[in-house]
C-alpha cells in the first residue's frame, strides 16, 4: 500500500532543494499554514555540516508557506506514491515575510526594478549538468542525443507536464553533457523553474537508473556545466526595450546600462554567481564560459553576451549572463543581477565597447574601450571582493549575508580536508 504526498520546499544558499513531506490530504491546510521550518537550516553547506558560527545558533522557528503556482507533480518510484512539489516563501509563525528568504529578497529586487525604471523583465535559465549510464559521443550529434534515450523524451515530457515550458533539449560540448533551457518567464517564476527543473533532471535520470549533476566541474581540469542566465527587458506594455540598432552594439540605453551595472561590481557578484570552491576551474580563458568580466557581442568567454536578435525581430534580443552555475541559489543569484542592473540604470552608466574578436588579441587601448578586467580566480578571491564592495552588500539584508559568507568560509575549510571534493559536489549538485 502507498499514499501520495506532497513536498513543501526551499532552496539554500548552497542551492540545494530542501523541505518536509505530508500526505496529499492535508494539502489544503497546509496551502495556508505552511511546514514547520529551522532559521538554522539556511546555514548548511554542501558538505552536510551547518556552518559555525552562524547568525541563528539553535533558536527560532519558521514556516515554509507553499506558493500553489510553484506545484510540479513528480512520478512514482517503484511503485510508490506520486509526489506534488511545492515551492515556498520562508514566513515567520506570524506569516511575516522572513528577513533572510531569497525567494523574497529577488521578489523585492524585481519590485524596485520596475518602480525605478518603469520596465519589466522576461528571464530564462540555460542550464548545463552531465548524465552517467553510456559511453561518451562527439559533441552536439545524433548520436549522443540517442544515447541519453528514453531519459531525453521522458524528460521534456515531464517538463512539459510540471508546466516548465522546454524550448531546447540536446547533447553539450562536454563529455556526456546535455543542456535544456525553458521559455522566458517573469523573474520570479523563472527562478522558480530553474529550482524545479534541477530536481525533475534528477529525479527523471534517477528512475532511469543514471545520475544527472549539474555540478560545474564533474572533474578537475574537465569541460564544466555552467548556468546562463538570459535576460530580456520590457516596456509595461510587453514592448520589447533590450535592441536598439543605433546603440553600442544594437543595445538600447537601459539595456546597455543594466549590462554595465553588473560589469561595474562583476568582481562581487561572482561570490553569488558562481559560489562553491571548484566553480573557479571552468571561470577562466578558454573555457567557453566567462574568460574575464566583460561585455561581448554574440562572445560566448564573456561575463555579459549580447545575443542579437534574429530575423531582426527585436523581441529575440537578450543579455546573457555567463559567470554562474548550480551552486548558486537562483533565487539570490537573479536578484543579485536584477540589483546591479536597476543600479547601472539608476546612474545612467554607458556600457564598455563590446568585444568581438578573440580577447588575448586586443590592443591595449582595445582592452582599455573594453574595461576588460580579470575574474576572481578562487572563491576567497570572490568573497573578499564580495567584502569590499558596500554597494553590493547593501543589497541584501545583512543576516542574510552573513549567513552565505559563513556557509561559504566554512565550505573552504571543509575542502581542505575533503579527499575528493570533485566527486563530493558532483554527488550534491
Amino acid at each position: 500500500m502507498t499514499k501520495d504526498l506532497v513536498c513543501v520546499a526551499t532552496s539554500d544558499l548552497v542551492a540545494v532543494c530542501r523541505g518536509r513531506t505530508f500526505p496529499v490530504e492535508d494539502l489544503s491546510d497546509r496551502l495556508t499554514t505552511g511546514v514547520g521550518w529551522v532559521p538554522a537550516n539556511l546555514a548548511l553547506t554542501a558538505f552536510g555540516e551547518i556552518a559555525d558560527p552562524n547568525p541563528f545558533g539553535s533558536a527560532g522557528d519558521l514556516r515554509l508557506r507553499p506558493d500553489p503556482a510553484t506545484r510540479a507533480e513528480i512520478e512514482p518510484v517503484l511503485g510508490g506514491g506520486a509526489l506534488a512539489l511545492y515551492l515556498a516563501d520562508s514566513v515567520t509563525c506570524d506569516g511575516e515575510p522572513w528577513d533572510c528568504c531569497a525567494r523574497t529578497t529577488l521578489r523585492n529586487a524585481v519590485r524596485d526594478f520596475e518602480a525605478a525604471t518603469g520596465l519589466r523583465l522576461l528571464v530564462s535559465f540555460e542550464q548545463e549538468f552531465t548524465l552517467d549510464g553510456h559511453e561518451p559521443y562527439p559533441a552536439f550529434s545524433i548520436r549522443g542525443l540517442r544515447a541519453a534515450e528514453p531519459f531525453g523524451s521522458t524528460l521534456v515530457a515531464t517538463l512539459g507536464a510540471a508546466g516548465l515550458e522546454p524550448e531546447n533539449w540536446l547533447p553539450e560540448y562536454g563529455t556526456n553533457q546535455y543542456e535544456v533551457t525553458l521559455r522566458p518567464a517573469p523573474p520570479v517564476a523563472a527562478a522558480d523553474q530553474a529550482i524545479l527543473l534541477r530536481e525533475l533532471v534528477r529525479d527523471v535520470a534517477a528512475r532511469h537508473g543514471r545520475r544527472a549533476s549539474f555540478t560545474p566541474m564533474p572533474v578537475s581540469g574537465g569541460t564544466g556545466n555552467g548556468v546562463h542566465v538570459h535576460v530580456s527587458l520590457l516596456q509595461p506594455d510587453g514592448t520589447p526595450a533590450t535592441h536598439d540598432p543605433t546603440g553600442p552594439g544594437g543595445l538600447s540605453a537601459p539595456a546597455g546600462a543594466f549590462a554595465a551595472g553588473i560589469l561595474d561590481h562583476a568582481q562581487a557578484l561572482v561570490a553569488l554567481t558562481a559560489s562553491s570552491v571548484i566553480s573557479y576551474d571552468r571561470l577562466r580563458p578558454h573555457k567557453w564560459s566567462s574568460g574575464g568580466a566583460f561585455l561581448g557581442l554574440r562572445h560566448r568567454e564573456a561575463m555579459v553576451r549580447i545575443c542579437s536578435p534574429v530575423n531582426s525581430a527585436a523581441g529575440t534580443a537578450n543579455l546573457e549572463y555567463r559567470a554562474a552555475d548550480a551552486t548558486a541559489n537562483p533565487w539570490l543569484l537573479l536578484a543579485a543581477l536584477i540589483r546591479a542592473g536597476t543600479a547601472g540604470i539608476a546612474g545612467g552608466l554607458i556600457p564598455p565597447e563590446p568585444v568581438t574578436g578573440e580577447v588575448g588579441e586586443l590592443t591595449e587601448h582595445g582592452r582599455a574601450a573594453a574595461r576588460f578586467a580579470p575574474l576572481p580566480a578562487s572563491l576567497p578571491d570572490a568573497l573578499r571582493a564580495l567584502a569590499a564592495d558596500e554597494t553590493v552588500r547593501g543589497w541584501f539584508p545583512p543576516r542574510l549575508l552573513a549567513c552565505f559568507e559563513a556557509v561559504k568560509h566554512t565550505e573552504l575549510a571543509l575542502a581542505e580536508t575533503t579527499k575528493d571534493v570533485h566527486e563530493v559536489l558532483a554527488h550534491v549538485y
